[in-house]
């Protein structure tokens, strides 16, 4: 019996997407063109490839896919990028990530600890050769973590203070206030 399952990873994932979906409500619309330097993602870009991003585990777990290779790369990765380089306003961004993120933790509700201790094959010559199901539907939320630490830093060049940042700078102004009353 395992301790973290579909459950303890689709309530993780739904925490990390709320946190992004706070960023995206909070970075203004006209900002949403912004780009740290002419070769990186906008914010708009990089929000929209967030949402298709859950796209590819959910192609090799859905489909039961036991190796990569048997994956159709080139033919996943232009259906990914059609979608994730569709137009869409700040708002349009916002349902998208909402509604890809709800669906994907759907799915990870639903994966039985049989199902997530699977093994899948690597591409040759990949180290480790194979990874659990869970490990590779983990990587979902770690890619999601990273560009959320990118936008993160693209509200400070605009700026902005991010939300978590905000929370854990209340929480220890708390905290230094109660030590002060409690001398």
């Amino acid at each position: 019996m395992t301790y973290y399952g579909g459950k303890e990873l689709a309530t993780s994932f739904r925490t990390v997407r709320t946190n992004t979906i706070q960023i995206a409500e909070e970075i203004p619309e006209e900002s949403y063109s912004f780009k740290p330097s002419p070769d990186s993602r906008s914010i708009g870009q990089t929000l929209s490839h967030i949402g298709v991003a859950s796209a590819f585990q959910s192609h090799v777990h859905q489909n039961h896919i036991d190796s990569m290779m048997k994956v159709n790369f080139p033919e996943l990765i232009q259906k990914t990028r059609a979608e994730e380089e569709r137009p869409r306003t700040k708002e349009e961004i916002i349902a998208f990530l909402k509604a890809e993120g709800d669906k994907f933790a759907t799915y990870l509700e639903s994966l039985p600890e049989s199902f997530l201790s699977q093994s899948v094959a690597m591409m040759p010559g990949t180290q480790p050769a194979a990874k659990s199901r869970l490990e590779l539907l983990m990587s979902a939320k770690e890619h999601e973590m990273h560009h959320r630490g990118q936008l993160m830093v693209m509200q400070r060049m605009l700026g902005l203070t991010p939300h978590l940042t905000r929370r854990m700078q209340e929480r220890m102004a708390r905290q230094a206030a109660e030590a002060s009353a409690n001398r």
